[in-house]
């Protein structure tokens, strides 16, 4: 099992992955870290959680995007709920830590 620490916003989150996925994982933080400054700033003060899960919802807007104009091929289907999927694991982890002071 691996650890990559996904540094989104001012905030480093350690995450625990299978050998060998770190990079997917650090892209998939990537795609979070794009859209944190929209994310946070339409939160407010309501908090980090709140940013996290605008940026989840940011994110499965494009990807709802994506699904409803067609992927052109197969494999982009498939990449994209990879995507979906971890991104709901990653929320799922999320929801479980205690809450940064």
């Amino acid at each position: 099992m691996a650890t990559v620490t996904l540094e989104i916003g001012d905030h480093r989150w350690p995450v625990a992955c299978r050998d060998g996925e770190e990079a997917r994982l650090e892209l998939l933080g990537s795609m979070i870290a794009e859209r944190w400054p929209d994310a946070a700033r339409a939160a407010g003060n309501s908090g980090t959680l709140q940013a996290l899960l605008l940026a989840a919802l940011m994110l499965a807007d494009d990807l709802a995007d994506a699904q409803s104009g067609g992927a052109r091929t197969p494999e982009e289907a498939d990449a994209l709920a990879a995507v979906a999927e971890k991104l709901e694991a990653l929320a799922t982890r999320l929801e479980k830590r205690p809450a940064n002071p």
